[in-house]
């Protein structure tokens, strides 16, 4: 079910894929990056400049963690339901309501005055960015596999440059611009999001297309999918086929044999995100060991960091592949990740913000090799007839991952708020 691959149009769909991974995490990474800033939403907050002496924990009533579950959750909703019943609705009407939700979700977001109008604008940016990773990931069954790495990349560049933006415009050092306005910024994101998908992206006949005028092609009948594939040349042989799909295994004994790439992509993004929205906003640096930067400024960049490191290992795994078996590796360096945050969050065992930057690099570094080699390998080892419905159904597994972190994040940043520094 792979589109044609000759030389221009691969490279085309390769940007194409690259913008969408990078238009549809857009949001979400926003979301995370303004954290702080959300829940300052009913304080009127001021941005406080650095402490020369860091003697007391000075924590938020709220964490971060909230945000992130407001983030997440509607996305684990989203993937966990869709794939019973999404390859029935045109990947066309998925994009365009992936887009609508994200333009919502910057418009809810900047024009909120209270904390809990401006939760609900991230959790339509989480429904959007679900149902995209959902839909955009099961879409490159249709092409090369070299896809499924520029999607990855492009995710990367989501969280690089969507982190990085935010801190650039916000940082009273630097822009300066407050995050309402930010917010406003932010709404070019979904025009180049529409852009992507219906200009640059070459959609191949195997893909059913919904008619705006046409109501009855907004729903795609089993009927209808197999005339598009045996128009695309994708049905060799009807009898073979109508065998087959008399003895197809049902979803669940599908979804069995994937259970060994979901449970180390699941341990890697439990273990991540509880160090991002559980301990990050509990590490604060004096001005002298922390380039003279408020905490605020502190948590943006270490976002950043991270985000970086995700974007150079999603972006090299044409370059650097890991075997799945060593998937299991990844996940266990990222617990001793954040057994290691999880100390200094308590004891404040590093000296200077500088090694905090490295370690959060690490950090993301293993998260990026994770998720994009985990897909490839999917993509790689599952049969073509089931590789579509695999590649959205493991999807869910950093979405449970982060999930989970949000849950056990709060409890410890709480308890950890309650302890002397």
């Amino acid at each position: 079910m792979e589109a044609a691959s000759g030389g221009a149009g691969v490279r085309r769909n390769s940007v194409a894929f690259w913008l969408l991974g990078l238009c549809n995490n857009f949001a979400y990474v926003v979301m995370l990056s303004a954290a702080k800033d959300i829940l300052e939403k009913d304080s009127k907050h001021i941005e406080k400049p650095c402490r020369p002496e860091v003697i007391t924990r000075e924590c938020q009533l709220m964490s971060t963690g909230s945000v992130l579950l407001a983030d997440i959750i509607p996305a684990l909703l989203i993937k966990i339901s869709a794939p019973m019943f999404i390859h029935r609705i045109p990947f066309g009407i998925r994009h365009s309501i992936v887009v609508s939700l994200q333009a919502a979700s910057f418009l809810i977001v900047g024009i909120s005055d209270s904390t809990w109008l401006a939760l609900f604008g991230v959790v339509l940016a989480s429904f959007g960015s679900g149902l995209g990773e959902i839909s955009y990931l099961a879409l490159t069954s249709n092409y090369p596999s070299s896809t499924v790495s520029f999607w990855s990349s492009g995710t990367g560049g989501a969280g690089l440059i969507g982190s990085t933006f935010y801190a650039l415009l916000t940082d009273s050092k630097l822009l300066d611009i407050s995050p309402k306005h930010t917010m406003f910024i932010m709404l070019i994101v979904p025009i180049l999001f529409s852009f992507s998908f219906w200009s640059v992206l070459q959609i191949p006949r195997s893909v059913h297309r919904a008619q705006f005028r046409q109501p009855s092609t907004w729903i795609i009948s089993e009927e209808t999918r197999e005339e598009v594939e045996e128009e695309a040349g994708l049905l060799e042989n009807q009898e073979e086929d109508d065998v087959e799909r008399r003895i197809e295994e049902s979803r669940i004994q599908k979804a069995i044999p994937l259970l060994r790439f979901m449970i180390p992509l699941i341990s890697v993004y439990l273990a991540e995100y509880y160090i991002n929205q559980g301990l990050l906003e509990l590490l604060e640096f004096d001005c002298s060991h922390g380039f003279g930067m408020s905490s605020e400024s502190q948590y943006r960049w270490f976002q950043v960091t991270y985000q970086l490191g995700v974007f150079i290992s999603r972006s090299s795994s044409n370059y650097v592949s890991i075997p799945t078996k060593h998937l299991t590796t990844l996940a266990s360096l990222q617990v001793f990740n954040a057994i290691f945050f999880t100390l200094t969050a308590i004891y404040s065992i590093l000296p200077h913000i500088f090694l905090a930057f490295f370690v959060i690099l690490f950090e993301g570094l293993l998260g990026g090799a994770s998720y994009v080699n985990t897909f490839r390998a999917v993509h790689r080892e599952i049969p073509i007839e089931s590789r579509e419905f695999s590649m959205g159904f493991v999807s869910i597994s950093d979405t449970v991952g982060i999930v989970f972190a949000g849950f056990l994040a709060m409890p410890v940043h709480n308890q950890i708020c309650s302890m002397p520094l």
